[in-house]
């Protein structure tokens, strides 16, 4: 079984690519000194740095690991080329909630970039999901752990 793609826009693959080139060269550098600083203090056993210093040398070597996998398995979305006539990953959608009556903006963006407080919403949510393949003036339900929810479609524009 092959691994699912994940689709990331050029500016979260850039931020990946970013993030992975800070944890190899910098972080690596920095947590190898704090092991060897807590080495030089004597006995391990007792050792609060020590293992603190492994500890976090174990968060890095997983976030790395975590960003090869998601680039290797990457399928990015020139954003550029994005269908405008639907709702897909890519495109920035500006929405009407209609039963607060209130616009929002999201970013349909691959799983893995998703941040809704930054308005960055995957494609595998409920609302991504819901959204996906609408046309403007379209009108989606989602549900959600709040109810149902509906949406009207107002624009849907590239997001760069």
């Amino acid at each position: 079984m092959s691994e699912k793609k994940n689709l990331l826009t050029y500016e979260g693959l850039k931020k990946l690519e970013d993030e992975l080139q800070d944890l190899k060269v910098v972080k690596r550098k920095e947590i190898a000194q704090k092991i060897k600083e807590a080495r030089e203090q004597g006995d391990l056993s007792e050792n609060a740095e020590y293992d603190a210093a492994k500890d976090e040398q174990r968060d890095i070597e997983a976030r790395i690991e975590q960003i090869e996998k998601i680039l290797k398995n990457a399928e990015v979305v020139v954003e550029d080329e994005v269908d405008l006539d639907k709702i897909s990953v890519g495109c920035k959608v500006k929405v009407l909630d209609v039963e607060f009556e209130e616009e929002e903006e999201f970013k349909i963006v691959g799983s893995s970039e998703a941040n809704s407080l930054g308005g960055k919403i995957s494609n595998e949510s409920p609302v991504g999901k819901a959204l996906i393949g609408a046309k403007a003036g379209d009108t989606v339900q989602v549900e959600t752990q709040a109810g149902m929810i509906e949406y009207k479609v107002l624009e849907i524009q590239r997001s760069n």
